[in-house]
């Protein structure tokens, strides 16, 4: 019942189809109960009465009922089929919106093949609960209650014998019931370690060969799979027992019937016709129960793949809208961080006290060793993540009180590593604009000194980028990525080593793409090259999450601090 109440919103607007496909599948069942009395009289009629033209009408009306019952069964079996795939297709899209609206910190805690087997391979298994499962569970009660009313009518000592089987099959249900649940968990959950394994090898693909690690890699793909392997076969090996179980303790009945009955009829009590009707309706029944076996174990599945499902449902934003936030329309572009302290994970802080400004159109570094807490200052910036103390606002409002999506589009991210989606170089630079015109994205492309080597691709524009850019270059990624920032016109620009990917002429174009850019625009850089330190208009020296130092190049050298040391030792970095 959980199952079903967490799916009323997306089952709702297919109450009526599925309604229609229900009492289509319960004509069904009718008539093919109709089917069996018939099969009965007829069998008096050939083997009793000897009537020739009786038998000829039972006949006619037999085939009528069977074209009637296949009209039927076409209508719910394309009925259900609908209803299930509109259904899933929708919890799909729910689940994904869902995702969409959750920060970076619930990301960074989780795989993304763990999340796309929740997103795929879960929701399938709860799919044949929520959908198929109740229009067959329609069709069972039918034939079950129907069954049992013909039963009862022709001959009620012989039902008796049947439903004492009953409270057997209820136990067996049961006490197999447990061990699948467990089973199931655990099948989806080695599901979901395998896929995220293949997502992580075929991503990293280069990093296998290069460092020859394709066996090591085979062997864990190995190891997933025998894990898999193992869990499911014990499944099969409880599912072959109990399926045969059930189905035992049912024929046992029905041959428990067939003798009593026999006797009956060598005694005159019951007629051939009648004993032969009745051996099919308690045949029949087996279809119920046999169902309801596979049901329970399918909802003992489902359960498994529920939990893992809702608890992406049920994980809440930590960044998200305030009631009283309201939106942001322009900015001028004033930052202040005050008294900031930040940290990951409670037991190890990142950034402490940490407080600067950045005026209108100003340019900021952030420079520090590996670990000094540089960008995870442009994610607070950005408000991936909000402070753990203290507060950052712009122009006087503080971030927490705006909406995020109207923060967001004030703000430009050039990321270190870049990222591109699949589809062509002009889908991946329009994705900063989706309204932008063809020249607008070539003018972007211009400025970020990008459309000379798009052009001279094969397809130009419409060349396909392949997974994550790898048809690319680095530095022709970058460039894209900063095309995509330029088409976005954003007020606060975000460079988190921007420039860390290209070679010394790249380095210069893009750089003057920069310059143009950042024109009037509040801009944070995160950058191990001297020449785009040294255009800062401040420079900020971070070490172990603390602001150390503060102020131009220049004023930094004379410090002679750990500005003055970090210089020196790049001076000396070997250049290609």
């Amino acid at each position: 019942m959980l199952i079903f109440k967490r799916f009323q919103p997306f089952i709702q607007p297919y109450l009526a189809r599925m309604g229609l496909a229900g009492l289509l599948v319960m004509g069904v069942a009718a008539i093919n109960l109709a089917l069996l009395r018939l099969a009965g009289t007829l069998w008096d009629v050939i083997t009793v009465q000897h009537d020739g033209s009786l038998m000829t009408e039972l006949i006619g009306l037999f085939l009528g009922l069977v074209l009637l019952q296949g009209l039927c069964s076409m209508g719910h079996s394309y009925l259900t089929a609908w209803v299930s795939q509109r259904i899933v297709a929708d919890f799909r899209r729910h689940l994904f919106g869902h995702l969409q609206t959750l920060t970076v910190s619930f990301f960074a805690r989780r795989r993304t093949g763990e999340l796309l087997s929740r997103l795929m391979n879960d929701v399938t298994v709860i799919q044949s609960v929520v959908t198929e499962t109740p229009i067959d569970s329609a069709k069972q009660l039918v034939t079950f209650v129907g069954g049992i009313a013909f039963l009862l009518a022709m001959n009620w000592r012989l039902c008796l014998l049947i439903l004492i089987l009953l409270p057997l099959l209820v136990l067996v249900a049961k006490l197999f019931g447990r061990k699948l649940k467990s089973l199931s968990t655990s099948i989806q959950d080695q599901t979901a370690a395998l896929s995220t394994l293949v997502e992580e090898v075929i991503s990293g693909i280069r990093i296998v060969k290069s460092f020859v690690q394709t066996k090591r890699e085979e062997a864990r793909f190995a190891a997933q799979v025998d894990q898999t392997l193992h869990l499911t076969l014990r499944r099969a090996g409880i599912m072959a027992v109990f399926i045969p179980v059930i189905s035992l303790l049912t024929f046992s009945a029905a041959a428990t019937v067939l003798w009593y009955g026999g006797r009956q009829v060598i005694e005159g009590t019951v007629t051939p016709g009648d004993l032969f009707a009745f051996v099919l309706f308690a045949g029949i029944l087996i279809g119920p129960f046999s169902s309801a076996a596979r049901v329970f174990a399918q909802i003992k599945e489902a359960q498994g793949a529920m939990q893992r499902v809702f608890e992406i449902l049920d994980a809440q934003p930590e960044i998200h809208d305030r009631p009283d936030a309201h939106i942001l329309s322009t900015v001028a572009g004033h930052m202040r961080v005050e008294n900031v302290s930040f940290a990951y994970d409670p037991r190890h802080p990142v950034l402490s006290n940490l407080s600067f400004e950045a005026k209108p159109g100003e340019v900021i570094a952030f420079v520090g060793p590996t670990g000094a807490g540089k960008t995870t200052v442009v994610n607070l910036l950005h408000r991936f993540y909000d402070p753990t103390e203290g507060r950052l606002t712009i122009d006087g409002h503080d971030l927490r009180q705006v909406t995020v999506e109207s923060w967001y589009r004030q703000v430009a991210l050039v990321p270190q590593e870049t990222i591109l989606f699949g589809g062509t170089i002009f889908d991946n630079i329009r994705y900063g604009n989706l309204d932008a015109s063809e020249s607008a994205v070539q003018e972007a492309s211009t400025a970020a000194h990008a459309h000379d080597f798009i052009t001279e691709l094969p397809d130009g524009y419409r060349t396909v980028v392949g997974e994550k850019g790898i048809n690319l270059s680095g530095g022709q990624r970058q460039r894209i990525a900063i095309a995509r920032a330029i088409l976005k016109n954003p007020r606060i620009l975000l460079l988190d080593e921007a420039t860390s990917s290209l070679d010394t002429e790249s380095e210069r174009l893009v750089q003057e793409a920069l310059e143009r850019l950042m024109e009037g625009r509040t801009t944070f850089v995160v950058a191990h090259r001297l020449s785009t330190i040294q255009r800062a208009d401040r420079i900020l020296v971070l070490d172990k999450g603390k602001l150390v130092e503060e102020g131009t190049h220049a004023q930094l050298m004379e410090r002679k601090g750990l500005y003055h040391y970090l210089h020196t030792i790049r001076l000396h970095e070997p250049t290609v």
